[in-house]
């Protein structure tokens, strides 16, 4: 009697935790290409007290990168639902949907300079470019032998470099996907790359606490900051490439700015109380915005760190980016929203 108890029990007990996920299991399942129509968007036609100006809706995953194309009309997100989604900046209307082939998500997403194409840094080891209007898909770059964390256009666009976790920084052919070199300064994933303004050197930022700085015709390292004591995960130049902001997660915790030329820290912006993913310089060159893993993004001074706004998210952001005008950032968090804030 009492094992016949027991059994009954934990029946009741499976059927109710299959009635409980049931429903999670099968959206997850979904297919994740979404048609235009797809996408839901709650917009507010000003700003709200809290700054918000739109909310966008579409992916189905954690929403791990964002950039706004350099007319400032359109936003590329990317996700680990395996889609980038190129949709309106005003409207957040669904332009089109990108879905990785191999299903796999996607970590980081750039506009090139023009505006015409895209690349994104896929979890399956490759880059994913394509045609920014049209949305063809000419070149797969398969140099990593691990996920690629991120990817960034030369200001001239016609190389790009990705960075992974097999600890490397590659250069390639933004047309042909021939690789031109291969850094290997780093003993740990590379999480953040950017180049300078000028596009003679790189920055890369790795789990090995460093951020170097390197010659992109020679691959010869230039500078080694050791200002971090966690994980560097996001960094970005000044407008006039003279300095780099860098943001790092535990014991750090912080944004630090510091000269490019002598590797001297300039200021330690401790705003944020978790790791900091995510670190984006105005394009005016006078403010930055930082984010991370206590669900807000911070708008400050980049000469003074003053703390000009802090917008609360409702979850860990991975991801920022400034509007070309500096009137506007937007942040993508693992709640699978894109939200879009007004800052001035």
């Amino acid at each position: 009697m009492k094992a016949f108890f027991w059994r009954r029990s934990l029946l009741l007990f499976f059927c109710c935790c299959a009635l409980f996920w049931l429903p999670g299991l099968l959206a997850a399942c979904a297919p994740s290409t979404l048609p235009a129509t797809a996408a839901t968007v709650s917009v507010t036609p000003t700003a709200t007290p809290s700054g918000l100006l739109l909310a966008y809706h579409g992916h189905k995953l954690s929403v791990q990168g964002v950039a706004w194309s350099p007319d400032g009309k359109s936003i590329a997100s990317a996700s680990g639902d395996g889609t980038v989604q190129v949709w309106n900046a005003a409207t957040g209307k669904l332009l089109y949907t990108h879905s990785s082939p191999s299903q796999f998500g996607f970590n980081a997403v750039a506009w090139s300079p023009d505006g015409t194409r895209l690349a994104a840094a896929c979890a399956d080891n490759t880059v994913q470019v394509w045609d920014a209007f049209t949305g063809a898909h000419p070149l797969t770059y398969r140099g990593h032998n691990a996920p690629v964390l991120s990817v960034a256009w030369s200001p001239d666009g016609k190389e790009i470099a990705s960075a992974g976790s097999d600890n490397t920084v590659q250069i390639w052919d933004a047309s042909t996907g021939a690789t031109l070199l291969t850094y290997s300064g780093h003993s740990a994933a590379v999480n953040a790359v950017a180049w300078s303004p000028d596009g003679k050197e790189i920055a890369s930022g790795s789990s090995d606490s460093t951020v170097q700085v390197w010659d992109t015709a020679s691959g010869k390292t230039l500078l080694t900051y050791r200002g971090h004591s966690g994980n560097v995960y996001a960094l970005a130049w000044s407008p006039d490439g003279r300095e780099i902001a860098s943001g790092a997660g535990y014991p750090d915790d912080s944004v630090q700015v510091w000269d490019v030329a002598t590797g001297k820290t300039l200021l330690t912006y401790r705003g944020h109380n978790a790791e900091v993913y995510a670190v984006a310089w105005s394009p005016d060159g006078k403010s930055i915005a930082s984010a991370g893993a206590d669900s807000t993004a911070q708008v400050w001074d980049a000469a003074t760190g003053q703390l000009h706004v802090s917008f609360q998210v409702v979850s860990i952001v991975f991801g920022v980016a400034w509007s070309p005008d500096s009137a506007r950032i937007a942040t993508a968090n693992k709640n699978a929203i894109v939200d879009l804030w007004q800052v001035v």
